[in-house]
């Protein structure tokens, strides 16, 4: 499974692109907003240049297909790794087959069923992003309808892949992994956590006392 990295935090892409396991970035609104950036079009680029190998998704914000053609047409010109990120909707679904046709990328997000799914890989999604931690805040199960929707899109053989989005946890990486998702985009937060274990840090100030004691002994 890919790890994408969900922010548009220029420092927090640098610092995840240098530790070597990270092969996108996904963006939104809120992230564009949080990061404080008016110069939008400037900050995608430099996060492309950051990540050159792998998708970054930037989202439309049109009420209707037309205008979310209109500016996921502009976004794909920003740079080669693009990936226009679509609400799921008609409208949306409309827009996904056109830019599908016309061999542009698509992220299709705030999809919450299997149905869902079933319908943004038939309008030729790239990319389905299936929401985890939103639907177990409301007592659902979002890892299953991860798994579910891995099962259906190899089942019938549908080119999109499954992207396991609103990761609150460490635990949700691990269970979308599981699942069968082909990438799971997460907060650096969340990303930082995977790292940490206790016993981890136990053993290596172990190694390093044994290795001062050794290198103690050898001098004398």
């Amino acid at each position: 499974m890919q790890l994408f990295v969900d922010t548009a935090d220029l420092k927090e892409i640098r610092e995840a692109a240098a530790m070597g396991v990270i092969s996108g970035v996904t963006t939104n609104p809120s992230l564009l907003a949080k990061n404080g950036s008016g110069d939008v079009k400037s900050v995608i680029r430099e996060i492309c240049e950051l990540v050159p190998d792998g998708p970054v998704s930037m989202e439309v914000v049109g009420d209707t297909a037309e205008q979310m053609i209109k500016e996921g047409k502009a976004f794909s010109t920003w740079a080669s790794n693009i990936y226009v990120k679509v609400p799921f909707c008609v409208e949306g679904m409309k827009a996904v087959k056109w830019f599908a046709q016309e061999g542009i990328h698509t992220n299709v997000t705030l999809v919450f069923s299997t149905n869902q799914v079933l319908l943004a890989a038939n309008a030729g999604a790239s990319i389905i992003s299936s929401f985890v931690g939103r639907l177990d805040d409301i007592g659902f199960d979002g890892t299953q309808v991860i798994a579910e929707s891995v099962d259906l899109v190899r089942q019938h053989g549908f080119a999109s892949k499954i992207l396991a989005a609103s990761i609150r946890h460490p635990l949700h990486v691990t269970q979308a992994a599981a699942a069968g998702a082909d990438i799971s985009t997460i907060p650096f937060k969340v990303l930082k956590q995977m790292y940490d274990h206790p016993l981890t840090e136990k053993g290596m100030s172990l190694f390093k006392a044994d290795w001062d004691k050794l290198n103690a002994t050898l001098a004398v």
